[in-house]
């Protein structure tokens, strides 16, 4: 029950912060930063599907409710959430996973949680900004877009992997 409270609060907090801070930082059209994929990122390893489909819907919804976007984020959070059992697998420790953990740096290690979470947002800004542009006309200036979001996202994401979350053993 304290988990339900503790990612309900997170997600409302990673919502507002995102409508409320970060999208009005934008530097010459380039730098969008987006801290609420991280929501996705943090999820139990044993998330049931449809509650990582379902939680990757309505956080992309919200956002694009506050950025009048019509779907695309909500697109972009449940393409992240298809391949996230992918990437988890893919960069699995030789040990494996132990029981009741979370995809943290704090339980796998800061070179893990780089890994991890940078496959993933780059595959999200990749999305989104392609799905944004709808035109490979620009891809150059959309890949430098995607680009440095995502310098700018993995930099505040891993800022926020190490403040909020101690080594919990």
């Amino acid at each position: 029950m304290i988990n339900i409270i503790k990612y309900t609060a997170g997600f409302v907090a990673l919502i507002l912060f995102q409508l409320l801070i970060l999208n009005n930082i934008q530097f010459s059209g380039y730098i969008n930063p987006y801290l609420y994929v991280y929501f996705i990122l943090i999820l139990p390893f044993e998330t049931p599907y449809i509650v990582l489909f379902a939680t990757a819907f309505v956080l992309g919804f919200f956002i694009d409710i506050g950025n009048n976007t019509l779907g695309m984020n909500a697109a972009a959070t449940v393409f992240v959430a298809t391949l996230r059992p992918f990437v988890i697998n893919i960069i699995k420790p030789r040990a494996g996973y132990n029981t009741e953990t979370y995809p943290r740096a704090s339980y796998y290690g800061i070179n893990w949680f780089l890994k991890y979470s940078a496959l993933l947002v780059f595959m999200h800004h990749l999305f989104l900004f392609f799905v944004e542009s709808f035109s490979i006309d620009n891809f150059f200036h959309t890949l430098l877009k995607v680009i440095l979001s995502f310098i700018f996202s993995m930099i505040l994401i891993i800022i926020t992997e190490l403040f909020f979350y101690k080594k919990q053993y």
